[in-house]
């Protein structure tokens, strides 16, 4: 069962990363068409949300921010739980290649950022940024080009990204949750583990989980937290386990969630956060050291990082390639962590906060786009490559039928 889950969210992601392609592109085609007042005044505009007495006034952007982003890491932290308790990282064996991969692909990045930054004088704060893989797009990608590489890659490339966004979560708890409101907090933590200890002792019927985890959010929103922060809190707490009528909650959260956050969220969080404005745009900007520093970070980091650590690792005995694959083959996926997109753009906009289209966050933007279009084309036609060579190989082997 734990891999027919895995298989749907292979599938689902790589179908997804095409709409989020999309959903970028025709973000920079309004960006720079007569359209592109109207598309930032859009964003910048600002609506209000009332239920009864509870009231919310925030722009479009960052209701696609703080709102349908918090649905984003709501089925990331599912995910994330189920794969711990049922899926890949439940089995220790399969988890330290790519859990060191991971953290490579995380080390790696920051420091390549922060030798730029540090040559150039750019922001030191922009680290962060390159350390995220966006798993929609890199399966996107592979799905096209490595159909017959062996699905071990897959695991590979699923295992790492789930580490990583662990990683993210975890840095922006810590980089990106000052000036909180304690009595917003405090109510967090109480409803929180009120709900965990009800789903413990009994069936909780489904609208609880909605009307829970909309006013964890509220109350989140209120705070100063990070909305993603408390959505993967609330996940840790829903069950994973049947229940008497045979449904697991977490399974059915994720099977209905998923689809939504892969087609209508993240195309969204793109088509809002991917829009630059060319015209104006000088050299200076397009090279600044903030851009440079983002886009090598994912290209070069990425790709050093996790091949590297992927190779020590099997080096020292403490890991494995993955089943059936070849270095080359585990390079070219190397490559493709460098697409750092949606996460690294979301990652941004909490690292250089302001507006959307500011010259930080133009630049943010720009590093994101170019390190990751480079990683996705240099990492499509290494994989190309070896299917080519692995389809030669096929081809050579000598008939031993009579």
């Amino acid at each position: 069962m734990a891999r027919k889950i895995t298989l749907d969210f292979l599938k689902t992601e790589a179908a997804s990363g095409a709409v989020l392609g999309l959903a970028a592109v025709l973000a920079l085609v309004v960006a720079n068409s007569p359209l592109s007042a109207t598309y930032f005044h859009w964003l910048k505009s600002e609506h209000v949300l009332q239920v009864g007495p509870l009231l919310l006034e925030l722009t479009v952007s960052e209701w696609i921010k703080e709102g349908l982003m918090a649905i984003f890491f709501l089925v990331v932290g599912l995910e994330i739980k189920f794969e711990i308790l049922k899926g890949e990282l439940s089995d220790p064996r399969k988890l330290a290649t790519p859990v060191l991969a991971a953290l490579g692909g995380m080390v790696a990045p920051a420091l390549v950022y922060l030798a730029v930054s540090g040559a150039a004088g750019g922001p030191h704060g922009g680290w962060p940024i390159p350390l995220a893989t966006d798993i929609a797009f890199a399966l996107a990608v592979f799905a096209v080009v490595a159909r017959k590489l062996p699905s071990s890659l897959r695991v590979f490339l699923l295992t790492l990204a789930i580490v990583d966004d662990l990683g993210a979560i975890a840095l922006i708890a810590a980089l990106f949750s000052s000036g909180v409101a304690w009595q917003p907090l405090a109510w967090i933590v109480a409803l929180l583990l009120a709900a965990g200890v009800l789903s413990r002792i009994g069936k909780v019927p489904s609208p609880f989980w909605v009307l829970g985890f909309g006013l964890v959010w509220y109350l989140t929103v209120l705070s100063g937290l990070s909305t993603s922060l408390t959505a993967v809190a609330f996940a840790a707490i829903v069950p994973v386990d049947r229940r008497s009528d045979g449904q697991s909650p977490l399974r059915e959260a994720m099977h209905d969630l998923h689809p939504y956050v892969a087609y209508l969220v993240l195309p969204l969080f793109a088509f809002a956060k991917a829009g630059v404005g060319f015209a104006g745009l000088s050299v200076e900007q397009a090279l600044a050291p903030l851009v440079v520093g983002v886009a090598l970070g994912l290209f070069i980091g990425k790709q050093v990082g996790v091949f590297g650590a992927a190779w020590l690792a099997s080096a020292l005995g403490i890991g494995h390639r993955p089943t059936g694959a070849t270095w080359l083959e585990l390079y070219g996926v190397s490559l493709l962590c460098g697409v750092g997109f949606t996460m690294s753009l979301f990652i941004g906009v909490l690292a250089f906060p302001g507006a959307i289209d500011s010259p930080q966050q133009v630049e943010v933007k720009l590093g994101v786009l170019g390190g990751s279009l480079l990683s996705a084309a240099v990492g499509a036609a290494v994989l190309a490559l070896a299917a080519g060579r692995r389809k030669e190989m096929a081809e050579e082997e000598p008939d031993t039928g009579d």
